[in-house]
């Protein structure tokens, strides 16, 4: 059986948010809708989660570090490639190759005519584009209409989305999401070449590409990557290419030089109040409020912690 639960809209949700902000409960109209800085602030400790060592990966680019969260619940045989493949130190001296403005960054392989050799790692696996219900693990359904999906939400802190009929799950293509390339064959990937979503949220790739996790810190680092001038937003010559210096796993790196990221729980009820705050948000500025929010607009707080 797979755990469920439904975010409160309305009063009840108003109610909840304030319930996580006593301070703000009589400071006026409007305490009735605090901001996500608000229900962050207020936030208590076990509200947030340290990210798995085991299921985080460093990519490691000349501007600094890129923190990726893997999700082998929604892509386990994926996972298990993309760790093989980190562990043998596949990715490393392999470059970024493409930056397609408001679509992704792309990285892999620069020589395609001479592909660098794996080890132990395969080169392609059949696509995991959904998993069934019972894998997919506990879900925080949000309480807005979905055009890409019958049921939208949180699982385990990745956006995902269901389809009770078919008794499916996936993983949904929001900004920062990472994903597998592939070719027009739904087995012609196997993460030897990994995207991050970049631009507005592609959605229509749902079902239609492995998506092994997403990217937690680090973001602009991509973003603001040049983009590519030739089709699709690969880079036109070699000395454009943006060198990777090496792909880890947080679990192999020294705990002193490991990026100490917390992540809000999506389970729980402060969770439900950052997405009330984002459906109708308070403070000052905003003059109307929408009383709804997509999936992809409904982010996932994360805050870095000193080391330990």
């Amino acid at each position: 059986m797979h755990a469920f639960t439904s975010v409160p809209t309305g009063r009840a949700a108003a109610t909840l948010a304030l319930a996580l902000l006593p301070a703000l409960a009589g400071a006026g109209p409007a305490a009735a809708k605090p901001t996500l800085a608000d229900v962050i602030k207020a936030s208590k400790a076990s509200d947030w989660r340290p990210l798995d060592a085991e299921h985080t990966l460093y990519l490691e680019i000349p501007a600094g570090r890129v923190v990726i969260e893997i999700a082998p619940a929604f892509a386990p045989r994926h996972v298990a490639n993309i760790k093989a493949l980190v562990r043998e130190r596949y990715y490393d001296g392999l470059a970024i190759l493409r930056s397609q403005d408001n679509w992704v960054v792309q990285w892999g392989d620069p020589d395609e005519k001479n592909p660098k050799p794996m080890k132990t790692a395969q080169r392609t696996l059949a696509g995991e584009f959904t998993v069934p219900l019972k894998s997919a693990g506990a879900f925080t359904r949000l309480p807005d209409r979905d055009g890409y999906a019958a049921q939208v939400g949180h699982s385990n802190g990745f956006p995902s989305a269901r389809d009770p009929k078919s008794g499916t799950a996936w993983l949904a293509h929001c900004y920062g999401t990472v994903g597998v390339g592939r070719d027009n064959a739904s087995d012609s990937g196997g993460g030897a070449e990994l995207y991050a979503v970049i631009g507005h949220a592609p959605r229509h790739l749902d079902r239609n590409i492995t998506v092994i996790g997403r990217v937690v810190a680090g973001m602009p680092l991509l973003s603001t990557l040049p983009r590519g001038a030739a089709a699709m937003g690969f880079y036109d010559q070699p000395g454009k290419n943006v060198p990777i210096s090496a792909i880890r796993l947080a679990a192999d790196v020294a705990p002193a030089e490991r990026s100490h990221i917390e992540v809000m729980r999506t389970e729980t009820a402060t969770y439900q109040a950052a997405v009330e705050a984002q459906r109708n948000r308070g403070g000052p500025w905003s003059k109307v409020a929408a009383g709804y929010v997509e999936l992809c607009n409904a982010p996932i707080p994360v805050r870095e912690q000193a080391g330990n």
